[in-house]
């Protein structure tokens, strides 16, 4: 195991998910990915981690990643809206449009935007 990867690794799951958002409010992205990788790994089942994971994701321009993530997310969360929303927005940044509309139209009708 490398040091840098011993690094993102150290440290009980409630630590790696602290040094995490501190990646993430530092705006290092791909930092706070890395290190939220192993926290997603330890407890799936956790929510937030897995948001934080794909925001990172997005924020540092990994898309396909960050796809991914928010897709494994509605499929075990359908009514999370704000992962609706990312998923919309990632399928935009990537140029697919038509794909997005759907996910971008549930995440307003889930916040109660409606059109007028």
């Amino acid at each position: 195991m490398s040091a840098p990867t011993a690094y993102y690794e150290h440290g009980t799951a409630a630590e790696r998910w602290s040094r995490a958002r501190l990646f993430f409010d530092a705006k290092d992205y791909a930092a706070a990915a890395r290190v939220l990788e192993s926290v997603t790994a330890e407890a799936p089942e956790q929510l937030a981690p897995r948001l934080l994971l794909a925001r990172a994701c997005y924020h540092s321009a990994q898309l396909g990643r960050a796809e991914r993530e928010l897709r494994a997310i509605l499929e075990r969360w359908p009514v999370e809206d704000y992962a609706q929303l990312m998923l919309g927005r990632t399928l935009e940044r990537q140029g697919r449009a038509a794909e997005a509309a759907p996910y971008l139209r549930l995440a307003a009708a889930m916040a109660g935007e409606f059109p007028e």
